[in-house]
């Protein structure tokens, strides 16, 4: 059975805060996801201190300070945190990861060891981020929100140009807003993505719930990645989009179960839990009425009724104008040593 790799994105929804963030690992971890995974930036190398927030991060932080500059600090992960966060991941039975958003950053990663690395859509047109993540060679996460296809190519070409093979690369499809509209999610994208690159494909969800995540698994995603959050109404630019606790433990397990239900070889025979109701849920063919031995069988003297266990309608035609050897009633169950 292929397993889905179930990515738990708490982001930047710590708040800040470190008993936040151990919280979100704790939760993480009783959904039954794969990884918990944070975001690692130095807000002085991504962002100039003019850039103004998106319109949802405005919305949802709710305060006067519109930089991005301003948010993004409040959210930074201090370094000692990291080996902290690590150790609590692994006591918990779940793998940490963090996405880096600078080179700076992934320097800092890569000091813990990971075991893959992700990419996040705004970097996926950064070539010295590209190159520098390929150089770790470990299976690689590239996240596609807001690119073409031209541009998701040339980053996977970068990444395999620069020593990672196609088998270390998963491709997430994704739309960067939050929440993405269901008119926007464009699913087939990531079958495109597959077909075009020949490589493992995954989906990055931002949308509201997480029956698009389900669908996508259906559709052959080898990775779901799901923003969560320990409670929507918490001030932030990410909650409002995110799972609650008992939702993500809702999505791990729909996955598993959509998983089992893909797990056949494509025969199409009976499955051994069902066979027992054969014989009740199908028909036999039975008498309309009562017959005596010798009587000839007519058409309008049987009839098909459960149980199925008796000879099948569809033997039907071999039925009629044969000869009864032996007396039978009403209702009865014709088999075919009743029959001459």
């Amino acid at each position: 059975m292929n397993r889905t790799l179930i990515i738990a994105e708490a982001g930047v929804n710590h708040n800040g805060d470190f008993d936040t963030a151990l919280k979100l690992i704790d939760e993480a971890a009783a959904a039954n996801a794969d990884f918990i995974k944070f975001q690692t930036f130095k807000t002085e190398n991504i962002v100039s201190k003019n850039a103004k927030q998106a319109d949802y991060q405005i919305k949802n932080n709710d305060n006067e300070d519109s930089s991005q500059s301003s948010m993004l600090k409040k959210l930074e992960i201090p370094i000692e945190w990291y080996p902290m966060l690590k150790s609590h991941a692994e006591k918990s039975n779940i793998q940490f990861l963090s996405t880096a958003f600078d080179l700076d950053s992934l320097s800092l990663l890569n000091d813990l060891n990971p075991k893959l690395y992700k990419i996040p859509s705004g970097e996926i047109t950064n070539l010295p981020y590209l190159e520098k993540i390929a150089s770790y060679n470990k299976p690689i996460v590239l996240s596609t929100g807001m690119s073409t296809m031209d541009e998701v190519v040339a980053s996977v070409e970068t990444l395999i140009k620069k020593g990672i093979s196609k088998e270390q690369i998963t491709v997430l499809h994704c739309n960067t807003e939050y929440p993405t509209p269901m008119k926007d999610v464009n699913l087939k994208a990531m079958l495109t993505i597959q077909k075009t690159l020949n490589v493992n494909v995954g989906y990055s969800d931002h949308t509201l719930g997480y029956e698009v995540a389900i669908a996508a698994v259906a559709m052959g995603a080898r990775i779901i990645e799901k923003h969560f959050t320990l409670n929507r109404t918490m001030k932030g630019p990410d909650h409002k989009a995110s799972l609650e606790p008992t939702e993500l433990r809702e999505m791990v397990k729909a996955i598993r179960n959509i998983e089992f239900a893909l797990s056949g070889d494509g025969s199409k025979q009976p499955s051994p839990s069902e066979l027992k109701n054969l014989e009740h849920a199908r028909k036999s063919l039975h008498l309309t009425r009562n017959m005596l031995k010798g009587e000839i069988i007519q058409r309008k003297d049987i009839i098909a009724m459960r149980p199925g266990n008796g000879i099948s309608p569809m033997e039907i035609y071999d039925v009629i104008g044969k000869k009864l050897n032996i007396d039978l009633n009403e209702q009865d169950q014709l088999t075919w040593k009743n029959i001459d």
